[in-house]
């Protein structure tokens, strides 16, 4: 699987675009006055973007339609910052996408409904930006009044300590990897962290959300090895974690082939790409040999690579799941 443009983008979208999770952040990562006014038994997600497209390596937004406790609609827009750095002109940015906002929701509905504008950030260095538009111009007291002034509401990830994010088990494991994907210590934190979703794991929405997150690991960040993979998925799955790496292995691969994508598996379970892959089954063969035999599995890879015939490569996947030496496949192949 070939690494997407922007893994944060995807992750973002995958947790915070669950109807659950909305409601989780909108309840406990607003402020208590701006909550107390919603009514969170209604939320929808309205499938559109409003981010400028050359921005949206930077960028990612969600926009929520909620009711407020008068019957009346109101919009939150979440506009996920996934830099390192805080924007200076976020302010100014936020207010083109709600004019964006409110010029399509026109077309549905006369009128314009209140936008609650908040900024998600995850960066590494400290948020010194405003928090308000006028903040951004050098302005006498008398213009004031004659100028847009607004205020967002800012929620750094970074400054919440892990025992402070609220929510239930997949959502305060989103919101922990988004808070620590950067950090050098990540290897030593994501089991504990994904070890959250032991609980869930059974279901089939708990396994779709364990794969969201495994994505996350192996394509958002460098930091982790092949064997800190396999932490994290055998403190979610004490036994059987092998099977399910490999069964990810395989349904990632053949995702990337049938998007005509020329690595195919990117598996991210060892340290970076191998150059000279030439095709998505030998990526998966050669974490599957990692996984099953270690060291002594990864001294057949250079005989492997060799292997032009993709049905004997196929055969050779197929037999990682049942052999129980390197001998027993290397007679596959020979």
């Amino acid at each position: 699987m070939t690494a997407p443009a922007n893994p944060h983008d995807q992750f973002f979208k995958y947790a915070l675009g669950q109807p659950q999770a909305a409601r989780e952040f909108l309840r406990h990562y607003l402020p208590a006055e701006i909550s107390a006014t919603l009514d969170l038994s209604e939320v929808e997600l309205v499938k559109d973007s409003f981010v400028d497209e050359r921005l949206r390596a930077h960028f990612s937004d969600l926009l929520y339609k909620v009711k407020l406790r008068g019957g009346h609609d109101a919009f939150v827009y979440m506009l996920f910052e996934h830099k390192s750095y805080p924007e200076p002109q976020i302010a100014f940015q936020l207010l083109k996408y709600m004019v964006r906002i409110w010029e399509t929701t026109q077309r549905w509905k006369p009128g314009l409904l209140p936008i609650v504008p908040v900024v998600v950030y995850h960066g590494e260095a400290a948020w010194t930006t405003g928090l308000d538009f006028q903040w951004l111009l050098t302005l006498p007291p008398e213009l004031a009044p004659y100028v847009p002034e607004y205020r967002y509401w800012l929620c750094d990830l970074s400054a919440y300590k892990d025992e402070e994010l609220q929510g239930e088990a997949t959502f305060r494991v989103a919101l922990l990897l988004l808070k620590h994907i950067r950090d050098g210590d990540l290897a030593e934190r994501a089991p504990g962290i994904v070890s959250l979703l032991r609980e869930v794991s059974r279901s089939q929405s708990g396994m779709a959300s364990i794969e969201a997150v495994l994505r996350y690991l192996v394509t958002g960040t460098d930091k982790l090895s092949a064997g800190d993979l396999q932490r994290v998925v055998s403190a979610v799955f004490p036994e059987g974690g092998d099977e399910v790496m490999l069964t990810l292995a395989e349904k990632w691969k053949q995702e990337g082939l049938k998007q005509g994508r020329q690595e195919g598996l990117q598996e991210g379970l060892q340290e970076g790409l191998q150059q000279g892959i030439q095709t998505g089954l030998l990526d998966g063969i050669e974490v599957s040999l990692d996984i099953k035999f270690g060291v002594d599995g990864l001294r057949l890879l250079p005989e492997i690579c060799k292997i032009k015939d993709i049905d004997t490569l196929k055969a050779v996947q197929a037999a990682l799941r049942t052999v129980h030496t390197t001998e027993e496949l290397r007679r596959v192949y020979q």
